[in-house]
């Protein structure tokens, strides 16, 4: 198996993790110096979410210049040497590739807007109204009910974006495009860095001339564009990173939310090594749900030979506190992260179990609504916990008590539930490699298994408000999500990780 395949994934909002000079917005430095506490946490390999130039209107997702860092974050010189220590430690390096499209302010689209004439037109979608005035389609853009098309006046056309008007679609339909974004991975490349998580990477084909269904008319284009020709692209993204020495890895942000369409974003072990099942952010608590869920992703995946992934949060939703409530929910559900046959991906911050900040109406940036669930990491328990003033957004409620600080000693705390976990999987084949097996439900307790060779871990986890009886297994308790477990009973919202040693349990 590949590194890939075997990784906890940390997943690093930077503006908001940790500031190292006092500005308020974090940045490369600050992830510097908490690499220590990344590995004492256990996480094999970190993703940074955009840090590239950019007018911050998307806070990063707008791409200025593909082959630099932004100042607010730091330098070239600062992420080199950020890279090489995270090695040092064991811990992979991931960017986040912004192919779809890019800021406005990008000398590309300004360019390309120049004139109609310029050798740069073609690199964006550009088109004219239609004889009647109406636009080339259909589609909305996302976080809006207004239309993917905005008239450039100067030149009479329309451009393409599928998100701000100030993010212009790129044409990958042009191979000079496509050279130009290869160039900018093999830049970071060779700079070391173990791969990409690759934003919105489903969207880089498209039809302009297919109109949205009627009845889906206001929804976001962006989970519905799924266009065969982008798994050509996918082909050639993928051969550069073939080409590398230490399996770097491509992560896809695919945001269809049906696994089987998904699947088939890994091609044939040619395009996406991995590919996002966001499915599982939307599943409701319940166990009949995930039972359901974990039947269909185990089987499109297995289909087409491709290796799942499993995500609760990012930086697009909200945390699990948010979303389930309750810190028995939010540590049964940290085990059904962390125990699935697949590479999960771990939000910063879930570790401590915050909930996602109420920020206040003048205090909102962002243009999708998305402010709360990127608020500030606690530090310490003093004032501003550990960033020395105000920062860019406002801490969530209980950040003293659920800061490092106040977590990091205290035994039972979310923070070392978390370490306890990470380390059982660590030390465990069959939940970091094995296949799962025994999927089943005793009432409301979802049941599987883990088996690698004749090695086997059982997973118990009570979905319901209430205690449930369960057949406990032979074996010993590795880890239980309550302060005390019971024999052959859950609690509410409990979950267990248990050694059976060998096959105890039939297979299904």
């Amino acid at each position: 198996m590949t590194w890939w395949q075997d990784a906890v994934v940390y997943q690093i909002y930077p503006r908001s993790f940790c500031d190292s000079n006092g500005d308020g917005v974090g940045d490369l430095n600050g992830v510097r110096s908490r690499l220590s506490y990344l590995a004492s946490l256990g996480v094999d390999a970190l993703w940074l979410s955009p840090i590239y130039p950019s007018p911050m209107r998307d806070f990063g997702y707008d791409v200025a210049n593909y082959v630099d860092v932004d100042q607010v974050f730091g330098s070239l010189a600062v992420f080199d040497e950020l890279v090489e220590e995270a090695h040092a430690l064991g811990i992979r390096v991931l960017l986040d590739w912004v192919p779809n499209h890019t800021s406005s302010d990008h000398p590309w689209f300004e360019a390309s807007r120049a004139s109609r004439g310029s050798p740069l037109r073609d690199w964006y979608l550009w088109r004219d109204a239609g004889p009647d005035g109406s636009l080339p389609n259909n589609w909305v853009r996302a976080w809006s009910d207004e239309p993917t098309w905005t008239r450039d006046e100067a030149m009479g056309q329309y451009y393409l974006h599928l998100f701000l008007p100030s993010q212009p679609d790129l044409n990958w339909a042009n191979v000079e495009v496509r050279r130009a974004m290869l160039e900018t991975l093999r830049f970071w490349l060779d700079r070391g860095v173990d791969g990409f998580r690759m934003d919105v990477v489903h969207a880089l084909g498209k039809d302009l001339a297919v109109d949205d269904p009627e009845e889906l008319r206001l929804l976001s284009h962006v989970p519905l564009n799924d266009v065969a020709v982008t798994h050509e692209y996918l082909r050639e993204i993928r051969s550069v990173l073939d080409a590398y020495e230490g399996e770097r890895v491509s992560v896809g942000e695919v945001y269809l939310l049906d696994p089987a369409r998904v699947a088939t974003y890994y091609g044939a072990g040619d395009e996406l090594h991995l590919s996002f099942n966001f499915a599982s952010i939307y599943t409701p608590w319940r166990a009949r749900a995930w039972l359901e869920l974990i039947e269909h992703t185990e089987n499109v995946h297995k289909t087409a030979n491709a290796w799942p992934t499993w995500v609760l949060s990012n930086h697009d939703n909200p945390r699990v506190a948010t979303r389930l409530g309750g810190e028995d929910r939010v540590r049964a559900a940290m085990v059904l992260l962390l125990t699935l046959r697949g590479t999960p991906f771990l939000y910063a911050g879930e570790e401590l179990g915050l909930k996602d900040a109420d920020v206040p109406h003048d205090r909102v940036v962002d243009p999708g609504g998305r402010d709360g669930c990127r608020s500030p990491l606690p530090w310490t328990r003093a004032a501003q916990h550990g960033w020395g003033i105000e920062p860019w957004l406002p801490f969530a409620d209980r950040s003293a008590e659920l800061s490092v600080e106040s977590q990091q000693h205290e035994e039972a705390s979310m923070l070392n539930f978390t370490r306890r976990l990470l380390e059982v999987r660590r030390d465990s084949d069959a939940l970091r490699r094995g296949e799962l097996v025994n999927l089943h439900l005793e009432g409301d307790v979802l049941v599987y298994d883990r088996a690698a060779g004749e090695r086997r871990v059982r997973v118990l986890i009570n979905f319901a408000k209430h205690a449930s009886p369960i057949t406990e297994p032979e074996g010993s308790v590795l880890l239980s999500s309550a302060a005390r477990h019971t024999t052959n009973e859950l609690g509410a919202n409990e979950a267990v990780v248990c050694d059976v040693g060998t096959d105890r349990g039939v297979d299904s």
